[in-house]
């Protein structure tokens, strides 16, 4: 049978098995036995490198990934029962033990602690495990400034004891997962079949002409990322440039022509005269009508100096629309009156 040894004492393995399917724990044992074979333990464990490359993630991330699922016993064996209990935890439990669990996964340091330094860390491992680091011309790693806009969005109001850095209590730690939609989709989906379609690693593709260069164009690969975290897989494929005001000017008539062309959604992103970066997801495509329309699917944005993701609060439904006056033109979206630099269709 998929599962000969004699049952196991641990009740927490007991109780995790019953969340699974016997498919499922079958699965699980098929996916143990091929990563103990690559570990040469003879079909008994699972070596941290094994486990890491399998599941890509490594840095200080993969290692804390390590160490909670063999339960902190910090002797580098992975076992069936352990596979089964964090993925039974991790995947299977309730809101609060997921929660906590990946809370835990963030202190990547181990010390009870999730400070700034933490959180820096796990978005190096997430930035190696989605994008390929590149060197600019000053030998520097062009992510750095990237990540900084995700620890903005972070804050730390639990006092550290016996440490000069604060940490994050429970509520900073939902806030921070709340504004970054696509970095809680990473990091609950990290013991997941690594495929294409795993939550959290999904990079838009961004099509746009030749002759935008780097330092035209507002929507980074990292930026979509983020924008992407809250919306649906199938939204995430692809996005395609419908106006950027250094390529097709500034005519407002050419950018309502260009916008209301579309059929789906679309993204507005703006860049003002302080360099801050912002815009917002509508749902439905742009059109002229005499009343609000769209639905809760819409949300505004930031993407520096700060990422963040803000979604309608239900107060009232003036979420999208665009009209004219003879003395303006003007678009409302969402509860914010925008002027947009460059759009892409989803």
């Amino acid at each position: 049978m998929g599962n000969a040894q004699s049952p196991s004492a641990d009740p927490r393995f007991v109780t995790a098995s019953r969340a699974f399917t016997n498919q499922e724990l079958e699965d699980l044992r098929s996916l143990f036995v091929s990563l103990a074979a690559q570990s040469q333990s003879h079909g008994k464990f699972v070596s941290p490198s094994v486990f890491q490359a399998y599941f890509g993630i490594d840095g200080m991330l993969g290692d804390r990934m390590f160490d909670l699922v063999t339960q902190n016993r910090n002797d580098g064996m992975l076992t069936f029962e352990d596979l089964v209990i964090s993925k039974g935890t991790y995947e299977k439990g309730t809101r609060d033990e997921i929660e906590e669990f990946i809370r835990d996964l963030c202190d990547v340091a181990g010390d009870g602690v999730l400070g700034r330094s933490d959180l820096e860390a796990v978005l190096k491992s997430i930035h190696k495990a989605i994008f390929s680091p590149k060197i600019d011309e000053n030998g520097l790693n062009s992510h750095e400034n990237v990540l900084e806009v995700f620890l903005n969005a972070s804050t730390y109001s639990k006092k550290g004891e016996g440490t000069a850095e604060n940490g994050m209590s429970s509520a900073d730690f939902r806030n921070w997962c709340s504004l970054l939609p696509s970095v809680r989709k990473f990091l609950g989906s990290l013991l997941m079949p690594p495929d294409s379609g795993r939550p959290g690693f999904q990079v838009p593709h961004l099509q746009h002409p030749e002759n935008l260069t780097s330092d035209l164009l507002i929507l980074r690969k990292e930026y979509a990322w983020h924008i992407g975290g809250a919306l649906s897989q199938h939204e995430v494929e692809e996005w395609k440039l419908l106006y950027h005001s250094s390529i097709n000017g500034l005519s407002f008539n050419t950018f309502l022509g260009n916008i209301s062309n579309g059929d789906g959604p679309t993204v507005l992103i703006i860049r003002d005269a302080e360099g801050f970066v912002y815009g917002g997801y509508a749902s439905h495509p742009w059109d002229r009508r005499s009343d609000f329309y769209g639905d809760m699917k819409s949300f505004l944005f930031q993407l520096y100096p700060q990422a963040s993701i803000f979604r309608p609060t239900g107060a009232n439904n003036n979420l999208q629309w665009f009209g004219e006056h003879p003395q303006w033109h003007w678009l409302w979206w969402a509860g914010k009156s925008l002027w947009s630099l460059s759009v892409c269709k989803l």
